[in-house]
């Protein structure tokens, strides 16, 4: 599909400088740029590109001014924020390569289910009893939706993707391949002889609206209750949220974060890749979780956490500072402990 710069400007509410009937049909980074391809520039770092750029028109910033020509093929909109313009560019084509609605064969909707207008239903998916589809929801070949499941308008479920009993699914949520939302929490307690009881897990999760669950991630049913993530939170892949969790509006984790059961997380926190939460605690709205850090108590304020345990950020680089220079101290001291000895030698 092919779009000249005077309508992706009047898309953004940019301005063109140079062939307004200039067409593309495609993305590229500046630096990999080819003819027909839309680039954008926002960070300094690579205006050097903009100036051997084989793209056909690029979104920049109304501050950028050419230091040297620009090649005469290049066509450039101007807007107020290059990065965000071309990130709302990427929602309106991903929007576009939206799946048209049908129901693929083979694929299983319960007597029972309810499902919206506008569905598309890949092949292999299930659809159990009594849930409940809103309109234009995509549910991609092999997912599994269970039995009362409740998926909300404009959804988009993965291939693969596994959504247990009774869990609620808000409006515009993306779950990508491979996400299990639902399954038990981990509980289990020792009897007299020391073999794990099943402690049965009879809650469900919730997801607001606007949540995106990256692949492979996983979120656990409360035991009692409901494991909750609320609106605008953003998981990224492999990450593992444990029974009773509750994390606040638009929160956001990178890769392999773990949280442990019953943690409550406020809003607007920033959690690095790798890093471990303990169960039971609370993390303060705005706090920042450095990548691999363990927390494993409450974060009370809006600190900045690196380490494990964590601790502030301005103290672990000071006592990482000290670690490193831990072989020279314990040299000097040797060498001062051998002239102790000297000194002290009784003849």
């Amino acid at each position: 599909m092919e779009f000249s710069a005077e309508q992706i400007a009047g898309i953004l509410g940019g301005i063109v400088e140079g062939n307004p009937q200039a067409t593309v049909n495609g993305l590229a980074k500046i630096e990999e740029g080819l003819p027909g391809a839309l680039s954008f520039l926002s960070n300094p770092k690579y205006e050097e590109y903009i100036y051997v750029t084989l793209s056909s028109i690029c979104i920049v910033n109304k501050t950028f001014t050419p230091i040297k020509d620009i090649p005469k093929t290049l066509t450039l909109i101007k807007v107020d924020d290059a990065y965000a313009c071309f990130a709302k560019l990427l929602e309106v084509y991903s929007q576009m390569s939206k799946k048209s609605p049908k129901i693929e064969n083979p694929s299983f909707i319960s007597d029972t289910a309810s499902v919206g207008e506008g569905l598309y239903l890949g092949a292999f998916a299930y659809i159990g009893e009594n849930a409940k589809i809103g309109n234009n929801v995509s549910i991609y070949p092999n997912a599994y939706i269970g039995d009362n499941v409740e998926i909300g308008e404009g959804s988009i479920i993965h291939p693969g993707a596994s959504i247990y009993t009774d869990c609620k699914i808000g409006k515009n949520c993306i779950i990508h391949a491979g996400v299990i939302i639902g399954a038990d929490g981990f509980g289990f307690v020792p009897d007299a002889n020391g073999e794990y009881q099943k402690v049965p897990q009879i809650g469900n999760v919730i997801l607001e609206d606007n949540v995106e669950v990256g692949s492979n991630s996983t979120i656990d049913r409360a035991t009692m209750g409901s494991t909750i993530i609320r609106k605008g939170v953003k998981i990224d892949n492999l990450c593992q949220i444990a029974h009773n969790v509750e994390i606040g509006k638009n929160t956001a984790m990178a890769a392999q974060v773990g949280i442990a059961g019953s943690a409550k997380i406020g809003e607007n926190v920033m959690i690095g890749g790798q890093a471990g939460i303990s169960g039971h605690l609370f993390i303060a709205d705005g706090a920042k979780i450095v990548a691999q850090s363990g927390i494993p108590s409450s974060v009370k304020k809006a600190d900045t956490l690196m380490g494990s345990p964590g601790i502030l950020l301005e103290d672990f680089k000071k006592s990482y500072y000290g670690f490193r220079k831990l072989p020279f101290i314990l040299n000097k001291i040797s060498e001062m402990d051998k002239k102790i000895k000297e000194l002290t030698k009784v003849e």
